[in-house]
């Protein structure tokens, strides 16, 4: 296994530092327009009538798989590569018809203005700065003696080329990204125009929603005067039963008392001198941990005891997770972790120093020094000294290092950590620089041997379960009573699942489970179907309940979001009708409602205090005149009337060009997932995911 991990680790690296090669003369045909070879098999989509061939497909989920290392699904890692592949084509088609192509130096300038390639130690001369004839040596030399590696670089580098491709073409678009002064004025004027208004509002909810009588045929109609709202995909919806594998309550106590008779006698766990021995004999199911441990490194609810033991003396057993576990005290350190925190003055050629550090040796101690002598004045906060000296990673932190343990730090760091008591400020120097540390705060860590046994299901439970599961499944498919009745008759929890996506993988309470999912859309699976699935840890019942077809929900489906704003337009036009014509007083007396005020309120900002966004009345209010009086207004949550008491202009000012760069910023900041959004929804796109994963 370590071999294996060692192997991964080595290949990831490899994979990552493969991706930075970008010279076209160390590589043949590096950055020509060819893609590649002939797509070939079936294809796992078509964008815009081009087809994306699942054998190259594939190979990049393949690819892209071994660089997540595990850390991914295998439905993951195929919708990572679906939005790459994706983006690819529908963008690549864009560059194409526009003619859109890269040059070794625009491909260069990329590298440089993206850190994970500009940075990379492997590739930087001494001063710090990205080699290009490092970076061709190390091609060559992958080129000539690992032919494997290479070609993974070969399908990098179209993804590179792709990237520096969709930098060329965002920036042409930004560069047409602007704003007038006249727009800056404007954007000025909505967030600082002020209004104050008098208003009544008669909410929503002082009718109630019973009265209200909403139809089949509405809900339709509504849908169907919104139809981008409710367009939906294909999806199921499916109900199951778990049967989970878990021990029952007669194991755990079975498993208490094995784990307890293992504590006393001439050879149990407390009389034993070498406990790493006795935990490696077999009796345990975790080896010993040689670590040191602080208190809060301790499961919280046993920690207090833990920590409470004397050296040689036991606890438990105790439940922990889903283990009953046996702690003995083997040693502990007093003080042996520190907290501390550290202002770092780097100087130039010291290690890690930063880019551009030119301090020399000298002005660094002198500086070190004069920060020591500060940090030492009484009212002085050395977080603040750090936070706003340091040269170190933790900086931002206030210089707080948090707790470390004997040899973490380098020796002299080390050595004033924990030869110094609580409160003490110092100066040390290391190959990083000078240090002004203080020493925050320090604690105990203990060593303990834990015996532990998982809590695990009998055979005899095992056995039981799968007789359950079976018995259950042949009575829900023979029919003689519906699948909820007969779980509900045997006491058992059904679990249903709505409107799950063909490419969906998880499932509440059971993880990803890709074959329940792949089972409900197969076109022979009928509605009512049931079928057994053996998985992790159990078994589960499942049936397919309804079908839902791509395209306009019915009134059914939408009828959980329709209802109530069908139901809030009918409120609003019932209140309307019996308040027509009324002046504001009487609006809100015959509503038994009270007259209300707001001020300072801006059209940037439409939000009315106690009663929320409110952009119609808002807006309304700015339109009309000093006390000028509305008439009734369909807000968001009531119906509203209000009069204008006072309206303020904001002051006017020389220039607006700081506003106008605002709007040109966000504007700019926008393009990329705007513009590739638009280009994708006006694609037609085929997706064939499903029918290979």
């Amino acid at each position: 296994m370590a071999v294996l991990e060692k192997i991964r680790r080595q290949t990831t690296v490899l994979i990552l530092i493969i991706g930075l090669a970008l010279f076209a003369f160390i590589i043949s045909g590096v950055f020509g327009n060819d893609t590649g070879g002939e797509k070939v098999g079936s294809a796992v989509a078509e964008v815009n009538g081009e087809e994306i061939s699942i054998d190259e497909f594939r190979r990049k989920v393949e690819s892209t798989s071994r660089q997540y290392g595990g850390g991914a699904s295998s439905i993951q890692v195929v919708n990572s590569v679906w939005n790459q592949q994706l983006r690819g084509a529908v963008l690549g088609q864009e560059f194409e018809d526009l003619g859109i192509d890269v040059e070794q130096d625009q491909i260069i300038n990329f590298i440089k203005s993206n850190p994970s390639y500009s940075q990379s130690p492997q590739f930087l001369n001494e001063s710090g700065v990205f080699d290009e004839y490092k970076f061709k040596e190390f091609i060559a030399n992958l080129k000539a003696n690992n032919p494997q590696q290479y070609q993974l670089w070969l399908q990098d580098e179209k993804s590179i080329i792709q990237r520096a491709k969709e930098q060329v073409y965002f920036n042409l678009i930004k560069s047409g990204v602007g704003a007038t002064l006249k727009e800056g004025e404007l954007d000025y004027k909505l967030a600082n125009d002020k209004v104050d208004i008098k208003y009544v509002r008669v909410p929503y909810t002082s009718i109630v929603d019973s009265t209200i009588k909403v139809s089949k045929s509405e809900i339709t109609s509504y849908i169907n005067e919104h139809k981008t709202d409710f367009e939906q995909d294909k999806s199921r919806d499916l109900q199951f039963v778990y049967f989970e594998e878990k021990a029952s309550l007669t194991d755990e106590n079975n498993i208490k008392q094995k784990i307890a008779g293992l504590i006393e006698g001439e050879k149990g766990f407390r009389a034993a001198k070498d406990v790493a021995a006795f935990l490696d004999s077999g009796d345990s199911d975790a080896k010993f941990d040689t670590i040191y441990k602080a208190k809060k490194q301790l499961p919280t609810k046993f920690a207090d005891t833990l920590m409470s033991l004397a050296i040689g003396d036991v606890y438990g057993p105790y439940k922990d997770g889903n283990a009953y576990k046996v702690s003995k005290m083997v040693n502990r350190k007093a003080n042996g972790s520190v907290k501390a925190s550290h202002i770092l003055i780097a100087y130039e050629g010291a290690q890690r120093a930063k880019e551009g550090t030119s301090r020399t040796k000298e002005e660094a101690e002198k500086k070190a020094k004069d920060l020591l002598k500060e940090a030492k004045k009484s009212g002085v906060l050395f977080s603040t000294l750090a936070r706003d000296n340091s040269d170190g990673p933790s900086a931002t932190k206030g210089g707080d290092l948090g707790y470390f343990q004997q040899g973490q730090m380098v020796p002299k760091f080390n050595d004033f950590a924990f030869g110094n008591k609580v409160g003490a400020i110092g100066m040390v120097e290391t190959d990083f620089g000078f240090h002004v540390i203080k020493v925050d705060d320090k604690e105990d860590v203990v060593q303990i041997a834990t015996l532990v046994r998982d809590i695990e299901p009998s055979e005899e439970t095992i056995n039981k379960l799968f007789e359950d599961a079976t018995k259950f499944e042949m009575e829900s498919i023979d029919g003689k009573k519906e699948f909820t009745d007969l779980a509900k008759e045997k006491t058992y929890d059904v679990k249903p699942v709505n409107k799950i996506k063909e490419l969906d993988e998880n499932l509440p309470g059971l993880g990803a489970q890709r074959s329940i999912v792949q089972w409900a859309f197969n076109e022979g699976t009928d509605i009512g179907e049931i079928k057994r699935f053996n998985i992790n840890n159990g078994y589960v019942i499942a049936q397919l309940t309804a079908k839902h077809k791509e395209g306009l929900m019915n009134a059914e489906d939408a009828s959980a979001t329709v209802l109530p704003k069908v139901r809030k337009e009918k409120k609003a036009a019932q209140i309307i009708a019996a308040n027509s014509g009324k002046s504001l007083e009487d609006f809100a007396k015959n509503n038994n409602v009270s007259t209300l005020t707001a001020s300072a309120l801006t059209v940037k900002s439409p939000t009315i205090p106690g009663s929320g966004r409110e952009p119609l009345v808002v807006g309304t209010a700015f339109a009309l005149g000093k006390d000028a009086t509305s008439g009734l207004i369909q807000g968001e949550s009531g119906v509203f009337m209000l009069t204008v008491t006072k309206k303020e202009e904001a002051t006017a000012l020389d220039n607006y060009s700081t506003y106008a760069n605002s709007l040109k910023s966000s504007g700019a900041a926008r393009v990329n997932s705007a513009v590739y959004n638009a280009l994708k929804e006006g694609s037609e796109i085929i997706d064939n995911r499903a029918s290979f994963y």
